[in-house]
């Protein structure tokens, strides 16, 4: 291996020697008839990081050295690069490329003297030089990334152990890049045997339920690899986790160099964008249901509905209470004119859905006396916060592959721009009885639920209060009833 500097694509065919000699020249097949003359080069960031990481991932194992250069060539077969990967298909053989007239001269001057490519000595066989930098995965060991994505597509065996998500990752984006996805994602399933890092678990008792950024780091990488290699059942499981989970880069309030310029900390084809929107809505409309009652109470509106003398009293004692529970939970910020009271809200951007849902179902149900019964929150907000959860169970939540790839438009929650400027006002949403009564909102994935959800969570506004509603006729069939 020679850490020495190499050249970009469309140099010459010929062999580059350094200090005299050439380098290290892997054999991914004996018979080879091209070699891939490749640079990768390393920041000093991405050496740092690897070094750090060393002790953990060594596990005794002696690892390669880092060096910022690192120059390697690999001898592999042009016809089984051509029909593996759309990229070297043209690169190599469409004669407009410099690298496919190189090839085409080097194979005619073996010919001439009776030799076959395969049997050709290295330094007479054409050289394509290809150069390969750190920006989009921060990964150290790229050169063995990229010898393995070779022998896979020669239907080779991969020789890198242990396999870890930052070489699938890396693996995912050099695939990407030279457009062999599809040979590298059934290796993946089959061949590689790689056991998918788990990022989700329940936090004990007294533990703040937020993602890390080094689960939120491997999140990512594995929506990205699983979108780059075809994996749709777990791109649908990681957009739903992030989804639930939040994400640092989301903040209302940056930090700078808060978040790494890796690719997959800024999600392509428009996925970033979407993700965060659909958690947005989400958090709005769980949102909307203590901003309701709340404005409900703080309204001329008797809410206290026993026809006692003392009514009046029991909705600002539920008032009270509903205010001072959601402030101690910190579901609810006090904030005043002066600028300086913005430094009280918290960042939400990693709080969980599922736990501000189990946050509200701990209400405690007030009672200003032992004749003001079913009074409070509580006995209002179950059934709403029941028919949330069964519509976050529904597969519209999470993006699904296919449909975001061959029609975006149709399953993207977001509207477009076109969409935006043709809304004149927003769709209301309001919750009747028949919709608190209906059983199958309880159950995961219930017929139906899928663009139900979507509509719930999309509206502008919200109407909770399902008893001042007028009962469906159809009990069986649940409707949304739009103002």
């Amino acid at each position: 291996m020679d850490d020495s500097g190499g050249t970009a694509e469309g140099d010459s065919s010929e062999p580059s020697f350094v200090n005299g000699r050439l380098p290290e020249v892997i054999k991914i097949v004996e018979n080879g008839d091209l070699i891939l003359d490749v640079t990768f080069e390393n920041s000093k960031d991405t050496l740092r990081s690897a070094r750090r990481a060393q002790p953990r991932s060594a596990r005794g194992e002696p690892q390669p050295a880092l060096k910022t250069k690192v120059r390697l060539a690999f001898r592999v077969s042009v016809s089984t690069l051509k029909s593996q990967s759309k990229y070297f298909e043209k690169l190599l053989g469409d004669m407009r490329f410099k690298e496919a007239k190189d090839i085409a001269s080097a194979f005619s001057a073996l010919s001439l003297k009776n030799v076959k490519p395969g049997a050709a000595d290295e330094v007479d066989l054409p050289w394509v030089k290809i150069h390969d930098d750190d920006e989009a995965t921060h990964y150290a060991y790229r050169d063995s990334a990229f010898g393995d994505l070779l022998r896979i597509l020669h239907a080779k065996e991969t020789v890198t152990k242990p396999v870890t998500m930052p070489f699938v990752t890396t693996l995912a984006v050099l695939a990407d890049r030279f457009d062999c996805t599809s040979s590298v994602s059934k290796h993946l399933t089959g061949g590689l045997k790689f056991k998918w890092p788990v990022t989700s678990r329940k936090p004990v008792r007294d533990e703040v339920a937020r993602m890390s950024r080094n689960n939120e780091d491997v999140l990512r990488q594995k929506i990205l690899v699983s979108w780059l290699l075809n994996q749709p059942a777990r791109f649908q499981a990681a957009t739903k986790e992030i989804i639930m989970n939040g994400s640092c880069r989301w903040s209302s309030f940056p930090e700078e160099n808060d978040t790494s310029d890796a690719t997959w900390w800024y999600l392509q084809d428009g996925l970033e964008e979407e993700l965060q929107f659909r958690r947005q809505c989400i958090l709005n409309t769980i949102a909307s249901v203590q901003r309701h009652f709340l404005n409900l109470y703080t309204s001329r509106t008797r809410q206290c509905k026993l026809g006692y003398d003392s009514s009046a009293a029991c909705d600002s004692y539920q008032l009270g209470e509903m205010f001072k529970f959601l402030v101690n939970k910190n579901l609810m910020f006090l904030v005043d004119f002066s600028p300086g009271s913005l430094d009280s809200i918290a960042d939400t951007s990693l709080l969980q859905i599922d736990t501000i849902l189990s946050t509200l179902r701990q209400c405690p149900s007030y009672q200003l006396d032992k004749n003001h019964t079913n009074c409070g929150l509580r006995t209002r907000v179950s059934s709403i916060l029941d028919f949330i959860q069964g519509l976050l169970s529904a597969s519209s939540i999470p993006i699904g592959r296919s449909t975001w790839k061959s029609n975006r438009q149709l399953a993207a929650w977001m509207p477009s721009d076109a969409e935006e400027q043709g809304k004149d006002e927003g769709i209301q949403f309001r919750f009747t009885r028949s919709l608190a009564n209906d059983q199958r909102f309880r159950f995961e994935d219930a017929l139906g639920a899928e663009k139900f959800a979507r509509d719930v969570f999309t509206a502008s506004s919200w109407d909770w209060t399902a008893e001042d509603q007028v009962p469906d006729r159809v009990a069986t069939t649940p409707r949304l009833n739009w103002k």
